[in-house]
C-alpha cells in the first residue's frame, strides 16, 4: 500500500485504572507477606534506590486478590466510553502484558469477555515492558494502514499475587531440609520490591476527536536476543550453562520446591546492558527519522528504578543525544513500575495535566530486561 494511502492515527483518549489505595513502603511487606517469617533483608536496599514511594496492589490487606490482570484492564477500557464513543463502537482491541491471569485463553479475550461489547478483531502481545507498546503498535498500524478506523489498545500487569510469600513457602521448606539457609536469592527477592498493579489504555482513530489529540508519527521497536543472554524470566530456570529450562521440563515438585514460577532477573546482566542498549536504540531510532532533542518538548522513559535516571541520562549526553532533565516526565515514585502498562500511566498522567500546547513532541521510551527489547513513540500534540 502506498504511504498516501495511509490514514493518520491518533490517540484521542486516555484513562487509567489503579487498585484500590496507595501503599507506602513499610506497608508493602504487610500486603505481602513475610518468607519465612523473616522481614526481606533486601528490600529496604532496593526500596533506597529504586526511588518508589507508592505503589498499587489488587489485594486487599490479607494479601486476598480483588481483581483479576483482564478486570483491571476492562475498567481502564470501559473509563474511555461515553455517550459520543460506545464499547460497541470498538473496532480493535490489542490488549499487552507481563502478567496474564492464565497460560491460555489470552489475556486480550479475556479483557474482551469483560467487556462483553460486540463481535471484534482481538490482539494479545505477551513479552514484558515492551508488551504494552506492542499492543500500540498492532492499534496504530491497523488503524494506519484503514483495516480498522480505531482500535482500543491498553497495558496492564497484577504482578503483586506473584509475589506472595506463600508461592515460597515450599523452597524455604526444602532449603531447610538440604540444611541451607532458607533465604531466598537476591535474583527472586529483588523485584518483590520493584513491582505494581494497574491498567492503562489508549483509543486510537482516524482523526482527531476533541480539544486534544495526540498523532502517532512513528514507532520503532528493537531485539537485542541475537546478542544477549535472558535477563527477566518466570516460569523457567537458568541451568549452569546459563540455558533457559522451561517448567514444563521440571517435575510438579519442583515447581514449588524451587519456584520456579516466580518472577527473577539477573541484576548483573541488567545493570551491564539495559542502559548501554538503551542509548543506542534510541539514537538509531532518532537518527532514522531525522528527530534531534530540540524536536523533543517531553521525554517519557519507562524505567523500572530512579537509580537508572543519571546513568541513561548521561548515557544519551555521551552519545550526542542530550535530552534535558527539564524535559523528562516519569510517575515511578507515586505509582510504581506497571510493567507493560507504565507508558500507559505516564501518558495519561500528562494528557491530563493541562500542560500540553498543540504543536508540542513527546517521546515514549519503553526498555524490556526479558532478552533485551527496547519500543519507541514519538507524538505530536494536536
Amino acid at each position: 500500500m502506498k504511504e498516501s494511502n495511509m490514514s493518520e492515527v491518533y490517540i484521542n483518549r486516555i484513562a487509567k485504572f489503579l487498585p484500590n489505595a496507595p501503599i507506602s513502603n513499610d506497608e508493602m511487606e504487610g500486603y505481602l507477606g513475610k518468607i519465612n517469617y523473616r522481614e526481606s533483608k533486601a528490600r529496604r536496599i532496593v526500596l533506597r534506590n529504586n526511588g518508589i514511594k507508592t505503589r498499587y496492589y489488587a489485594l486487599t490487606p490479607a494479601g486476598e486478590p480483588t481483581h483479576t490482570n483482564a478486570a483491571l484492564t476492562s475498567e481502564a477500557i470501559n473509563a474511555l466510553f461515553d455517550d459520543d464513543f460506545r464499547s460497541t463502537d470498538v473496532e480493535l482491541l490489542s490488549c499487552g502484558t507481563s502478567s496474564p491471569d492464565y497460560l491460555m485463553p489470552s489475556h486480550a479475550v479475556m479483557v474482551h469477555g469483560l467487556l462483553g461489547n460486540r463481535n471484534l478483531e482481538v490482539n494479545s502481545a505477551a513479552g514484558n515492558c515492551c508488551a504494552g507498546m506492542n499492543a500500540l503498535k498492532f492499534g496504530y498500524l491497523s488503524v494506519k494502514s484503514g483495516n480498522t478506523r480505531n482500535a482500543v489498545c491498553a497495558g496492564s500487569e497484577r504482578m503483586s499475587s506473584w509475589m506472595l510469600a506463600d508461592h515460597f513457602s515450599q523452597e524455604v521448606e526444602n532449603l531447610k531440609q538440604l540444611e541451607e539457609q532458607p533465604i531466598i536469592g537476591f535474583n527472586k527477592d529483588f523485584l518483590r520490591w520493584m513491582l505494581s498493579d494497574g491498567a492503562g489504555a489508549f483509543l486510537l482513530e482516524d482523526s482527531p476527536r476533541g480539544t486534544l489529540s495526540l498523532k502517532i508519527e512513528w514507532m520503532e521497536g528493537y531485539s537485542y536476543a541475537h546478542e544477549l543472554d535472558v535477563c527477566m524470566y518466570a516460569g523457567a530456570d537458568k541451568t549452569a550453562d546459563g540455558a533457559l529450562k522451561s517448567f514444563s521440563d521440571f517435575s510438579s515438585e519442583e515447581w514449588l520446591t524451587q519456584s520456579i514460577f516466580a518472577v527473577k532477573q539477573d541484576t548483573k546482566l541488567l545493570d551491564r546492558h539495559i542502559l548501554e542498549k538503551g542509548v543506542e536504540s534510541m539514537k538509531r531510532a532518532m537518527e532514522k527519522h531525522h528527530v534531534t532533542p530540540e524536536n523533543i518538548d517531553y521525554l517519557l522513559p519507562h524505567v523500572s528504578s530512579h537509580y537508572f535516571v543519571d546513568g541513561l541520562y548521561q548515557g544519551f549526553a555521551d552519545a550526542g543525544i542530550e535530552i534535558s532533565r527539564e524535559k523528562w516526565y516519569t510517575n515511578l515514585r507515586d505509582v510504581g513500575n506497571v510493567g507493560a502498562g507504565s507508558v500507559y500511566l505516564m501518558l495519561e498522567e500528562l494528557f491530563h495535566s493541562g500542560r500540553l500546547q498543540k504543536g508540542e513532541q513527546i517521546m515514549l521510551c519503553v526498555p524490556e530486561s526479558a532478552r533485551f527489547t527496547y519500543a519507541y513513540a514519538y507524538l505530536t500534540v494536536c
